[in-house]
């Protein structure tokens, strides 16, 4: 199997916000050299084990975390060349993503990343309101943002995109159409809008189940969404998926595979990887992520194999949450029904043979694809010909 896509995970902050129950752990100074080993042990564990063809050849490369510009100058680069041991890509035609955070992100980072190979950034604004800032413990003011994107732009790195958080507790008073204007007084090539939610083993669950703090109600919460979806449209950015949005030609590659069921194999803590019909997760915690990795042992925390059913299910959800849609002919004559009451409803639309979500219907995106794997039966045969 021909792996293209490639996850890489870092797993290290410089403080853990209230809200995240990503696999991060709270460090003042990342251990790169530490990291680095690690990543290239799983990568030789795994090609020992799974026998998997080498060099890859990659379209798309993502440094995720956790806080990647907290490895500082230098670690892009050696990150490159220990990768190129087990991979080649073409460097004029690769997307390289890396995650920063506007504290940690300088001008000489981003010179760094940039000769390293690194042509896109994912950077974590979340709000310019300061007291939700301070709520959720980011490090950043309400101009580093702008502090960090002018210095991806001096570096040459244009595409750059801003993440934000909506559905924020309604007594910080955050003005979220306010944080929207200047998000694209930025001029991103993409944006992302990321809904609050309280994870059972984050502090902000802990609040949330206590009655100390309270998360913006269903009303609201589509409010901000659909006012997103407006005014970042009407800003010239095309609502590619549910919670994306990019300038023509600049949405996100290495998420397009995930949502088109590619393969991709995903390093570090915490990533998971999709290697048809078999999906994998790792060990989330760090230290016991280095521990196995020294003992020769595989890092992987659990696995399944997904059926003919479960990539049917997987398949609609994936469709319907991007604006690639589903075909009709896909369709058994029960889910077209579906899909007839959905158009009535205001929650799809269809354009030519594909069925796709409308704002309202994305959210309830959920809901939908499972009312629509329900109705699955024996597509029409006239309309799904042999090897559709």
């Amino acid at each position: 199997m021909k792996i293209r896509h490639l996850y890489i995970h870092v797993p290290f902050c410089a403080r853990r916000c209230g809200y995240c129950d990503f696999a991060v752990t709270a460090t003042s100074s990342a251990p790169v050299e530490a990291w680095l080993t690690a990543i290239r042990a799983e990568l030789e564990e795994r090609q020992r084990r799974e026998r998997w063809q080498t060099p890859m050849a990659l379209d798309t490369i993502y440094v995720g975390g956790g806080t990647p510009s907290l490895l500082g100058t230098g670690a892009m680069a050696r990150l490159r060349d220990l990768l190129q041991a087990f991979a080649e890509w073409d460097s004029a035609s690769v997307e390289w993503t890396a995650e920063a955070n506007p504290e940690s992100f300088s001008g000489e980072l981003a010179e760094d990343w940039v000769a390293a190979g690194v042509n896109r950034i994912s950077l974590g604004a979340q709000t310019f309101h300061q007291p939700a800032l301070r709520w959720m413990g980011r490090l950043h003011g309400t101009e580093g943002p702008a502090t960090a994107v002018a210095a991806a732009r001096g570096a040459g790195l244009d595409n750059v995109s801003i993440d934000l958080i909506f559905g924020l507790p309604a007594r910080l008073e955050r003005d979220w159409a306010g944080d929207l204007d200047r998000a694209l007084a930025l001029e991103p090539a993409h944006i992302s809008l990321y809904g609050l939610t309280a994870e059972s083993g984050t502090p902000l669950g802990r609040w949330v189940r206590e009655g100390r703090e309270q998360l913006a109600d269903d009303g609201r919460y589509a409010d901000e969404f659909v006012l997103a979806a407006d005014r970042l449209t009407a800003a010239g950015l095309q609502h590619y998926e549910v919670s994306n949005f990019a300038r023509p030609g600049r949405d996100s590659r290495h998420n397009r595979a995930y949502w088109r069921h590619a393969p991709y194999l995903g390093l570090g803590p915490g990533s998971h990887s999709f290697l048809p019909p078999v999906r994998a997760w790792n060990v989330r915690d760090w230290a016991e992520y280095r521990s196995r990795l020294e003992q020769g042992t595989s890092v992987e925390a659990g696995c399944e194999s997904l059926t003919a059913d479960d990539l049917a299910l997987e398949s609609a959800w994936l469709g319907l949450r991007t604006d690639d849609g589903v075909p009709v002919r896909r369709l058994a004559p029960a889910q077209r029904e579906l899909v007839a009451l959905w158009q009535a409803q205001g929650l799809a639309w269809q354009a030519g043979e594909v069925v796709r979500l409308t704002t309202a219907g994305w959210l309830i995106l959920d809901r939908l694809a499972v009312e629509l794997d329900a109705r699955r039966g024996t597509p029409d045969p006239v309309a799904a010909p042999d090897g559709a």
